[in-house]
């Protein structure tokens, strides 16, 4: 008798997303005890070995709830069942900057990256699910995001990969329960002070109800036809600003007048960065009101760019340059 249908497929979802991996290459679960991650590390440990390769187990304490310390222990514990060797508590400091969850965020990617530095890790497993991909789509969507932020979450970015972005967060839980592990269960995702768990739990919802069922697996879906979107345009326009950047951080208004917006803008957005504008608060804003230097030319001044940099045209040429010097 084979394993339980949703433990199938996370093991299937975990061996695709090792494929390219070397013999031996060590990988790690990052898994704060909840169903999602608990499923991902327990068929990762199964999954692993089969095909050649060293599974481990990371965990975070933030020290944002009463017993966390105990609770990652408890995780960190789990993974001698699990097949998993080596397992860590890493402890982080949560700042404040970008508000609670992105600081909390910020804090694990910092400690799990450098972890994995240490250990020699060749990957790091995030149990991220389709449905985790449908809330992302949701909020980026609701700020006015554009094609690349609507993407969601990539399957690789770096070191991380989501192998479970295609099975749903009720796979996980089934899994769990075929497998008899226990899963934490944060307050944080029932907390509605938090943008994710009033989508989770009031728009989603509303949103099945009004149009039927499949609006989740629907927005995943869109993720994904955003981001081969985005890949094409983004390979274009570096194509581009590789043709038509000049001396220093200058962009050719004959060599990107034509192109479509998409392209054009990315172009600038990717001269505004080498420039130093601050990428965190570059917004579609800044970026259009340059593109208005090479679209609506009325002999306009310098736009101002976050992070002190100014663009400026002259002669035929965008020129980005720091305005703090």
């Amino acid at each position: 008798m084979g394993p339980h249908p949703a433990v199938a497929e996370i093991r299937r979802a975990v061996r695709l997303s090792l494929g390219d991996l070397p013999a031996g290459a060590l990988v790690l679960a990052a898994c704060s005890g909840g169903g999602d991650s608990l499923a991902l590390a327990a068929c990762l440990g199964f999954a692993a070995p089969r095909v050649g390769l060293r599974a481990g187990l990371l965990t975070v304490d933030h020290r944002l709830q009463e017993g966390s310390a105990e609770r990652a222990l408890g995780v960190a514990g789990l993974a001698g069942t699990l097949g998993l060797a080596p397992a860590e508590v890493l402890t982080v400091t949560v700042g404040r900057e970008g508000g609670p969850e992105a600081a909390a965020r910020d804090a694990r990617y910092e400690a799990l990256s450098a972890a994995a530095r240490r250990l020699g890790a060749s990957a790091v497993l995030l149990g991220h699910t389709l449905d985790d991909q449908a809330e992302t789509v949701l909020l980026r969507l609701a700020r006015g995001s554009g094609t690349r932020s609507l993407a969601g979450m990539a399957a690789v970015s770096g070191l991380y990969r989501r192998p479970m972005l295609g099975v749903s967060r009720a796979t996980a839980r089934a899994a769990c329960v075929a497998l008899d592990l226990a899963p934490w269960e944060d307050p944080h995702n029932t907390d509605h002070s938090y943008a994710r768990s009033r989508v989770r739990h009031d728009v989603l919802p509303v949103l099945e109800g009004a149009l039927g069922p499949g609006v989740t697996e629907a927005l995943a879906r869109t993720a994904a036809l955003c981001r081969d979107d985005a890949d094409a345009l983004d390979d274009w326009a570096d194509e581009v600003y590789g043709q038509v950047r000049g001396i220093g951080v200058e962009l050719t208004v004959d060599g990107i007048k034509d192109l479509p917006a998409a392209v054009r803008r990315r172009v600038i957005q990717r001269a505004a960065l080498a420039a130093g504008a601050n990428a965190s608060a570059l917004a579609a804003v800044h970026i259009a009101e340059v593109d208005r230097l090479v679209t609506q030319w009325r002999g306009q001044r310098m736009v101002e760019l976050p992070g002190g940099v100014g663009v400026v045209r002259r002669y035929g040429t965008l020129v980005f340059a720091s305005t703090l010097l």
